[in-house]
Order: C-alpha cells, then sequence, then structure tokens
C-alpha cells in the first residue's frame, strides 16, 4: 500500500546503537503536510491525494492558487505533489499527514533533486579518459572521434559534454532509523539526493529485498551527535 510525505534535507549525522556501531543517517524534516484534493476513480480513474507542503507567500500565490487552498482550510502551499495509492485516500481534504505514517525499522524510497554540476567536459560528466598530455599530442581532454568518416554524423547516445546533475534521482531500500513526532523529523540510514534544504518526497519501499529491520530499542534519545542544521 503506498504512503509518502514531503519534507525537506536538513543534512547527515550519525548515531550509536547499543553494540557501539556507528550507523550514518540523513535527517529529514517533515513538517506536517496538508491533503489539498482527492483524486477518486469516478471523477479522476485512479486514487491518490494533492500534498501541499511548506506556506507560500501570500503576494507570490496567484488567485487560483488562494482558491484552491481555500477548500482545504489552509493556506497556499510552496510545493504540491501527488501520493497515489489506496491506503492515502483514507485521508481527507484538509487533514494532516505527520512523519507518524512511517515507523523506525520500514523500508522507503527517497526522492530528490540531485546537485546541479553545470556544464561540465565528458570527462568528468562520463567518467572518460584523457589524451596524452606530452610529446606533442592535440588530444588532452577532448570528447573524442565524432565519426567524420563513418557515419558521416554524430550517433546518438554520443557521450559529450553538457549539463550535469539537477536530474530527478531516487535512492530505493532505505530504512527508517528513528522517526522523531515531536519534532517532526525523519532519520534515515544512508545518504538521499540533493543538497541541504532540498526537497525530498518520501515513500514507503515499492520492490525491497529481504532486508533485516532496525531494532528501535537500539538507538536511544540523547545519542544523536554533530547533527547539521
Amino acid at each position: 500500500m503506498a504512503k509518502g510525505i514531503l519534507g525537506t534535507k536538513v543534512g547527515m549525522t550519525q548515531i550509536f546503537d547499543d553494540a557501539g556501531r556507528l550507523v550514518p543517517v540523513t535527517v529529514i524534516s517533515c513538517e506536517p503536510n496538508i491533503v489539498l484534493q482527492k483524486k477518486t476513480v469516478e471523477n479522476d480513474g485512479y486514487e491518490a491525494v494533492q500534498l501541499g507542503f511548506r506556506n507560500k507567500r501570500d503576494k507570490l500565490a496567484n488567485k487560483p492558487e488562494k482558491g484552491h487552498a481555500a477548500k482545504s482550510g489552509s493556506n497556499p502551499k510552496r510545493y504540491v505533489k501527488e501520493i497515489a495509492g489506496k491506503e492515502m485516500s483514507n485521508f481527507e481534504v484538509g487533514q494532516e499527514i505527520g512523519v507518524n505514517i512511517f515507523e523506525a525499522g520500514e523500508i522507503i524510497d527517497v526522492t530528490g533533486t540531485s546537485k546541479g554540476k553545470g556544464f561540465q567536459g565528458s570527462i568528468k560528466r562520463h567518467n572518460q579518459g584523457r589524451g596524452p598530455m606530452t610529446h606533442g599530442s592535440h588530444y588532452h581532454r577532448g570528447p573524442g572521434s565524432m565519426g567524420p568518416i563513418d557515419p558521416n554524423h554524430v550517433r546518438k547516445g554520443k557521450k559529450l559534454p553538457g549539463h550535469m546533475g539537477h536530474e530527478t534521482v531516487t535512492i530505493q531500500n532505505l530504512q527508517v532509523v528513528k522517526v522523531d513526532e515531536e519534532k517532526n523529523l525523519l532519520l534515515v540510514k544512508g545518504n538521499v539526493p540533493g543538497p541541504r534544504k532540498g526537497l525530498v518526497e518520501v515513500r514507503n519501499a515499492t520492490k525491497h529485498d529481504a532486508i533485516e529491520p532496525l531494532d528501535p530499542a537500539q538507538f536511544t534519545k540523547d545519542e544523536t551527535t554533530k547533527e547539521e542544521s
């Protein structure tokens, strides 16, 4: 059953279990999401809910956005995304969704936008090798042959310099180490895509393997160290 929530990446830290093993975790701040709209099979052909996250300044919202948010009794939202699934259809318009929909040890997928690297060459972008740097070589960090004789054109799919990063990336089969309902935080084992303060979408895993679940009792409340804000 699909379920999910929107949040922002706070940063990475580490915690220790009772055996003294270090567990690297990513802190995700998930302020309560507001259900802005429900999609039904009868009206839309599928079941989903539209979630709103983080209030938008009033002067930045247009009239349709204000009217759409008013139906749920909330302010216009900066981020709006749909989460499909029958489990999400249990929520009603205007209801808040918090981090308590997940529990420690659960397997999740996290989607975010990777860091942008700007325009990069083929060596950095595609991990290609360079040519000789001495002995009169005129080929150093170029993209290589473009097919000047055969086929007399650049083949489709040729790895060339261009814009690198800033892509939608999903990391699958991550584990929730801790759920802090008081501070609206999720501690996820490992790293998630994107920079700090970047938007992330947390869903339950769709095709996780058999992963040994974490024991929430291993971690105490005051063992979090070096948390970055």
